[in-house]
């Protein structure tokens, strides 16, 4: 099974919608335009029933087989933000919005879904019943949790989860997959080094935070190299440091240094997070400085679970008639981690090609990947639960 002939035929339309939201992108939870646009698409295909506000912003529209005896339910998941980020692509249907961008492509996964949303609710050729899910806030709010938490799984009784993500670098509606630990856990820390300011001429009457930060900042690399077994991957990275100090002469007294760590294993994260207080406190303290450490947990590590892994490639390798290779893990987030952790779940990437990557200014969907994106969803549903 190739790609259907439908989307062919839908390609410009979907491109359009893709534009559109493009155009106008939306962060965090305060995705209002994009959600009323996508409940208004699900009632124009004629879904079932379309619930709004779910998880704050999300939309959920049921589509129901023209048989049901099954009593199978399929969740399939899009997230709708974007990201605070300023657009130099030039396009002319660029962010009308200073200061944000669709530069993640969450603006392809919507409409890639609602495409597929659209040819299900026209031809309903499965026995069971589809359940597609907008999500808000995947950029670091958490809204796949507060979806959730808002009983997205039992009121709606979905019993598995599929989703997407576009990735540059691969070939344009190509597909890759991961079994087991796919996208990583994503931790924060937060560092405030306490040491006695003075003056810069006399730097023996003082201590000197920037030096313990210095020394903190190059120390916590040493968690990767010598307290992870090399086998299992894992990133430190210190991304802020910033003094109180602002002229030449004047050694602060405070220095905040913040960053992430990356983890695909929980005994690791645990050692990592454990390793990086320790290291900060202690090396404060041979200085004479504090280290007071704040810790935040965040996404958990994005699990494939085995059976539904095997059919998401299986399904990839039906549309593209290629084998559906294995993809190396990826120490980014993906907060579809908490839909896969409520219920067994698979998450695929599909080929956006030689483009900027993702989270840059000069990064765009590739329209040519929306007919791939929209067959694997609905051939999905359609594999799953067949028709007798």
């Amino acid at each position: 099974m190739p790609i259907k002939n439908r989307f062919a035929e839908l390609h410009a339309e979907i491109t359009e919608w893709r534009r559109d939201i493009h155009a106008n992108p939306e962060l965090m939870f305060d995705t209002h335009r994009t959600a009323a646009l996508v409940a208004e698409k699900l009632r124009a295909f004629g879904c079932d029933e379309v619930v709004e506000g779910i998880g704050r912003t999300g939309i959920v529209g049921v589509i129901r087989g023209r048989e049901t005896a099954s009593g199978k339910t399929i969740g399939l998941r899009a997230d709708m933000d974007a990201l605070p980020i300023k657009e130099a692509t030039g396009l002319d249907y660029a962010s009308q919005t200073e200061g944000k961008m669709h530069a993640c492509g969450h603006d392809g996964h919507t409409s890639m879904l609602l495409g597929a949303a659209k040819y299900l609710s026209e031809t309903r050729n499965f026995d069971g019943t589809c359940v597609v899910i907008f999500q808000p806030a995947e950029e670091g709010g958490g809204g796949g949790r507060e979806m959730v938490e808002d009983g997205l799984m039992e009121r709606f009784g979905i019993e598995e989860v599929f989703g997407m993500h576009n990735w540059p670098g691969l070939p344009v509606g190509s597909f890759a997959i991961r079994e087991g630990g796919f996208f990583a856990a994503t931790d924060q820390f937060d560092i405030t080094i306490e040491g006695k300011g003075g003056h810069a001429a006399k730097p023996h009457e003082g201590i000197d935070p920037s030096v313990v930060a210095a020394h903190i900042v190059l120390a916590l690399q040493s968690i990767a190299s010598r307290n992870i077994d090399p086998v299992h991957p894992v990133v430190v990275s210190v991304t802020t440091m910033q003094t109180e100090g602002v002229s030449y002469n004047v050694i602060p007294q405070r220095v905040h240094i913040k960053g992430t760590i990356r983890t695909h294993d929980e005994h690791v994260r645990e050692t990592a997070a454990r390793r990086m207080r320790e290291i900060a406190e202690h090396t404060a303290g041979a200085h004479g400085a504090r280290a007071d450490v704040e810790y935040f947990p965040g996404y958990p590590v994005m699990v494939n679970a085995p059976e539904q892994t095997a059919f998401a490639a299986e399904v990839a390798e039906k549309v593209t008639g290629q084998p559906t290779p294995d993809h190396d893990p990826i120490m980014g987030g993906e907060d579809f981690a908490y839909l896969a952790n409520a219920r067994p779940g698979a998450y695929i990437l599909v080929g956006n090609g030689d483009t900027a990557p993702v989270h840059h200014p000069e990064y765009n969907f590739e329209d040519e990947a929306i007919p791939a994106g929209c067959s694997w969803w609905a051939e999905i549903v359609e594999s799953r639960m067949p028709v007798a």
